[in-house]
């Protein structure tokens, strides 16, 4: 199993995975990320983790199910069909849950669901995210 920094570019504050409990490479990943008071985007205002916080989670989860290619780095492209259908509040545990469904030239689809407490609180039936194997070469 690869160490969430070993895959993961992302470091504090924008690392939205806290644990990866299952891969099966080229299909499919779990894991979740706990909420806390600490995070920065919770204010008294706003008590909750953001919807696209959360779709983040789900696409930084993604690069684990594409750990079976060769290294990269991937970035969120498209999402489509995303359903926000409750909150994440602190002291929450989000399990989040990313499958493949495609995978052409770089461009991987896949689906996700992020869960609290077994109901479901986001669904994306469409999460692209561009997977570029090399680093770009600078002139």
């Amino acid at each position: 199993m690869h160490t969430i920094p070993s895959v993961l570019p992302h470091r504090y504050p924008f690392l939205m995975v806290d644990r990866v409990t299952e891969v099966e490479p080229g299909v499919s990943a779990t894991g979740w990320k706990n909420v806390t008071w600490n995070e920065w985007f919770i204010t008294e205002e706003y008590p909750y983790m953001p919807g696209t916080m959360i779709l983040e989670s789900l696409a930084q989860l993604g690069a684990f199910a594409m750990s079976g290619s060769s290294g990269g780095l991937g970035f969120l492209s498209a999402f489509g069909g995303v359903e926000f259908l409750g909150q994440a509040r602190p002291g929450d545990r989000i399990e989040l849950k990313y499958e493949i469904v495609r995978n052409r030239r770089g461009f991987v689809l896949g689906k996700g669901t992020a869960s609290v407490d077994g109901s479901v609180i986001v669904k994306a039936d469409e999460l692209m995210v561009y997977y570029q194997t090399e680093s770009p070469k600078t002139p």
